[in-house]
């Protein structure tokens, strides 16, 4: 329909030497001219790709909006840092939604909760390149079975829906526990009969998820983490590259899955090896890493119970959480910006009633 322009009265007091616009509260600008709805839409373009796209292309074709760069990013990052404190503050956003969580091999309801940790690019005070700044995501989801028979619905004529609820930090993953916590009771965690997580061998990881789900039956170490230590420990013995190394790998990664991390174990512990130190030193890694999550590696088990063993999921959500909107070509960032991104883009890839639900809670507070 084209440009509408709109008039609005301006008091000016000479005392104070201040102006005022009376109208502005009524629209809801802001001190930046934005209203609500438009603030709302600088952020989702710019939590959705780059800034400088965000402001030349994007937001003007689709919005008309005309913004600069910096403006772009200072009120995304702002919105994030909101979110992040409403987080913290304790607050969810919404109604609280059980899931309908699907079943597994047994016929038990399962809620799947994961944890894992990406770098993200820094930069120094003076924009010099510095340490990359761990950012830590977490989540709550709920995971479809191949067999429809274990959907929530089995007559469902349509495969449901993903799922899932994500967190991120780049303050450690110990802030995020209480977050978890209330995500995973918003959407009913404490109606499925059975609490499995998944996590790779990183520190501290099993120690988060049993202290903060204390009913979690089983902390499953990622099958995909232990096989590639297997695939390194063949690489030394038989040589990088080598079809001896490649079916060495594939018959101990067969019987890890088939037999589990106890009789695995024991066959490495009575392998002759090459005397080389280099071989040597590889074995004493392997052997040290599987020792250390052996109690994680019943994965017969696991199976004949239909339960995931693979982390690909929390793996998938550091790719598109944190990676495809922090880790480009280039960029660096300082922490207060990237750690306000990474709140919003969390929130956003939650589900679009969570988006809705954050601006409806800020527009009431305002």
């Amino acid at each position: 329909m084209g440009p509408i322009r709109i008039e609005r009265a301006y008091y000016h007091c000479k005392p104070c030497r201040h102006g005022t616009c009376p109208g502005e509260a009524s629209l809801g600008l802001t001190a930046d001219d934005l209203t609500p709805g438009a603030l709302e839409i600088v952020s989702m373009a710019g939590i959705l790709g780059g800034f400088a796209q965000a402001a030349e292309v994007v937001l003007p074709r689709m919005s008309g909006l005309r913004l600069c760069e910096s403006t772009v990013q200072r009120m995304t990052e702002a919105v994030g840092t909101d979110v992040g404190e409403r987080l913290n503050a304790g607050q969810t956003f919404g109604q609280a939604t059980p899931w309908a969580w699907h079943k597994d091999a047994e016929g038990q309801t399962c809620a799947y909760l994961s944890i894992d940790a990406t770098g993200v690019p820094q930069q120094g005070p003076h924009a010099e390149v510095t340490e990359n700044k761990m950012a830590t995501v977490a989540m709550i989801y709920n995971p479809v079975p191949e067999s429809k028979d274990q959907w929530a619905k089995p007559t469902a004529t349509r495969r449901p829906p993903w799922q899932a609820r994500y967190l991120a930090s780049q303050f450690g993953q110990d802030g995020l526990g209480e977050q978890a916590r209330r995500q995973a009771a918003q959407v009913g965690i404490g109606q499925a009969q059975r609490w499995i997580a998944l996590s790779d061998g990183g520190s501290g990881l099993e120690d988060w998820i049993r202290l903060h789900f204390d009913r979690v039956e089983a902390v499953i170490l990622d099958f995909y983490h232990a096989s590639e230590h297997l695939g390194d420990l063949a690489k030394a013995c038989h040589g990088t590259g080598t079809e001896e190394a490649e079916a060495q790998h594939r018959q101990w990664a067969h019987r890890l899955k088939h037999e589990g991390g106890a009789a695995l174990v024991e066959e490495l512990r009575s392998l002759m090896l090459p005397a080389r130190e280099s071989v040597q030193a590889v074995w004493r890694t392997t052997v040290s890493y599987f020792d250390n999550q052996v109690h994680r590696m019943d994965y017969p088990t696991y199976l004949a119970k239909g339960w995931q063993i693979g982390s690909g999921p929390v793996e998938a959500a550091c790719k598109t959480v944190v990676g495809l909107r922090l880790k480009g070509v280039g960029m660096r960032w300082r922490l207060a910006g990237s750690s306000g991104v990474l709140h919003a883009r969390a929130l956003f890839l939650s589900g679009l009633e969570q988006w809705t639900a954050y601006w409806t809670t800020r527009q009431k507070a305002a």
